[in-house]
C-alpha cells in the first residue's frame, strides 16, 4: 500500500494507526530473517506510538505511516550503531532532526536499518552484522550503503525508509532493489543527528515504491534547520502538488557516455524509459557531461579526509575493530597528504561551474543508475565493457559527478534484466527536487516497472 492510500484510511478511520504497525511488524517477522534488512525493531514502542496516534486528530502528512531509517540516524533511546563494533553500544539521547520532522507529520518509527559499516561502502556487507540480502535475489548484494533502506522499502516490510546518501548511499540501492529513491540537494536537509561520513557531501532522502511516496516523505523532512550549519535557507517548493506538472516541456539531456559504457541491456532498458518521456511530451538530445571520471578522484579527495578527520580518536584506539574495507578507505583518507582536501575542495568549485553551464541548456540529464546488475554477496569484480573491474570503481561514473555538485538525484525503476531490476537517474538542478520528482512521476504514471515487487515481497 502506498504512502498516500495509508495515510489516507488511517486519516479517514478506514485503519488504525495500531493496525498499520501491527501489519508491518508481522511482516518484519516473516521476510526479514532472509533478507537482514534491519539491525533493530521497535515493536513495542512503535505500538504505544501508534497507539497515542490512534487518540489524537491528524498531525499531518504521514499520520499514522509506519517507516524505518538507517541505522546512521538517530532515534531517541535506541541504538544507533552504523553496523560497527564501536558504537555497538551507542545509545542516542535525542532524536535527528529528519525523525524529530517525521514524527511531527505523524509518522512512526518502527526500526533501524542496515548499512555498510559506517556508510562507507557501496554493498551493504557489515562483517559485524551480516550482509542484507537483495528480495529480487537474495544471493546478491542490495547496494549501499543504505542497503537496508532498500531491501525493507523493495520488500515492502514498511511503505518507506530514510537513507543517507554521500557518494550513491540513496541511489544505488533504490536501483538494485527496484524501488524510487531520491538523493537531495546538498543543504536541503539537515544531517543534525546523523553519523557524518562527509560534512560537505552528506545528506538524507527517501526509498519508497513511488515518486509519489518519496514527495511525500521529502516533503515531510526537507527545509531549513538553524541547528545546523549545513542546510540551506531556502523555500521548500510543495513538491506533491508539483508532481501534477507532468513531463510536457522538460528538457532533458541524455548523458550519452554512461549509456554506451552500460550493459547493453540495462543502456536498452534506459533508452526505452526516455522514449517514453518524449512520448509523454519531454524534450530528448543527447550530451556531453564533463570529467564523468575524475569528478571521482575531486569527491575522494574531498570525502576521504572529511571521514578520516571524524573517525580519528577510533583510528587510534580502535582501528582493529573496523571491517578491513572501512580500515582501508580511512587509513586512505589519514594519509592524504594535507593539501588533498584545499585542492579537491578548489577543484569542486571548478567543477559545479562546468557543470552548471550543462544546466543553461537543459532542466534535467539522464543517464543509466547503474552500469551493472548487482553482483553475487562475495564478489569484488563485476564486468564493464567487456573488462573485469572492481565493482566499487563501477559505481563511480554514475554517481560521483551529481554527488559533487551537491545535485538531486532520482533513481527510477525502468526495467528488468534476468529478473533483476534496472533503474533510470534523473539528474536536476541544485534545489530542483521538484523538477526531478514531478517527471519521476510522469514517467511512473505511464509505466508499472515502480509497482514490481521482487520474488520475497509476493
Amino acid at each position: 500500500m502506498s504512502v498516500a492510500t495509508l495515510a489516507a484510511q488511517v486519516r479517514a478511520g478506514e485503519l488504525t494507526a495500531r493496525a498499520a504497525v501491527e501489519q508491518c511488524l508481522e511482516r518484519i517477522e516473516r521476510l526479514d530473517p532472509e533478507l537482514n534488512a534491519f539491525l533493530d525493531v521497535r515493536g513495542d514502542a512503535a505500538l504505544a506510538e501508534a497507539d497515542a496516534l490512534d487518540r489524537e486528530q491528524p498531525r499531518g502528512s504521514l499520520h499514522g505511516v509506519p517507516v524505518a531509517v538507517k541505522d546512521v540516524i538517530d532515534v531517541a533511546g535506541e541504538r544507533t550503531t552504523a553496523a560497527s563494533l564501536i558504537l555497538a553500544d551507542n545509545l542516542a539521547a535525542h532524536d535527528a532532526a529528519v525523525v524529530e520532522r517525521l514524527r511531527a507529520a505523524g509518522a512512526v518509527v518502527v526500526g533501524k536499518l542496515n548499512t555498510h559499516e559506517f556508510a562507507l561502502g557501496a554493498m551493504t556487507t557489515s562483517p559485524h552484522f551480516g550482509p542484507s540480502r537483495n528480495p529480487w535475489d537474495t544471493a546478491r548484494i542490495c547496494g549501499g550503503s543504505s542497503g537496508g533502506s532498500g531491501a525493507a522499502a523493495a520488500a515492502r516490510l514498511v511503505p518507506a525508509t530514510l537513507g543517507t546518501d554521500t557518494a550513491g548511499s540513496i541511489r544505488i540501492p533504490a536501483c538494485y532493489c527496484g524501488v524510487t529513491g531520491i538523493r537531495p540537494s546538498i543543504g536541503r536537509v539537515s544531517n543534525r543527528g546523523v553519523v557524518p561520513v562527509s560534512f560537505t557531501l552528506d545528506t538524507v532522502g527517501p526509498l519508497a515504491p513511488s515518486a509519489e511516496d518519496c514527495a511525500i516523505l521529502l516533503q515531510s523532512i526537507a527545509g531549513h534547520d538553524p541547528a545546523d550549519a549545513t542546510t540551506a535557507d531556502v523555500p521548500v517548493p510543495d513538491y506533491r502538488v508539483e508532481l501534477e506538472g507532468g513531463a510536457g516541456g522538460i528538457r532533458i539531456g541524455v548523458v550519452r557516455a554512461l549509456v554506451d559504457r552500460a550493459d547493453p541491456r540495462i543502456a536498452a532498458a534506459v533508452e526505452a524509459a526516455l522514449e517514453r518521456l518524449a512520448g509523454s511530451g519531454a524534450h530528448v538530445e543527447e550530451v556531453e557531461a564533463p570529467l564523468l571520471d575524475e569528478a571521482g578522484t575531486i569527491l575522494q579527495l574531498v570525502m576521504l579526509p572529511e571521514a578520516a578527520e571524524v573517525h580519528l580518536p577510533w583510528l587510534r584506539t580502535r582501528l582493529a575493530e573496523y571491517g578491513s574495507d572501512v580500515r582501508v578507505r580511512l587509513l586512505t583518507g589519514l594519509l592524504l597528504p594535507g593539501t588533498a582536501a584545499v585542492t579537491g575542495q578548489r577543484a569542486r568549485r571548478w567543477y559545479c561551474e562546468q557543470l552548471r553551464q550543462v544546466f543553461d541548456r537543459y532542466d534535467l540529464l539522464a543517464a543509466p543508475q547503474m552500469l551493472v546488475l548487482p553482483p553475487r554477496i562475495g564478489e569484488d569484480t563485476v564486468e564493464v565493457e567487456g573488462r573485469q573491474v572492481l565493482y566499487r570503481l563501477s559505481v563511480i561514473p554514475t554517481n560521483s559527478p551529481w554527488t559533487l555538485a551537491g545535485l538531486p538525484v532520482a533513481s527510477v525503476p525502468c526495467g528488468l534484466v534476468d529478473g533483476l531490476p534496472v533503474g533510470l537517474a534523473l539528474v536536476g538542478r541544485r534545489f530542483g527536487e521538484s523538477t526531478v520528482l514531478r517527471t519521476a512521476h510522469a514517467y511512473q504514471q505511464a509505466t508499472d516497472w515502480h509497482t514490481r515487487q521482487p520474488p520475497v515481497a509476493a
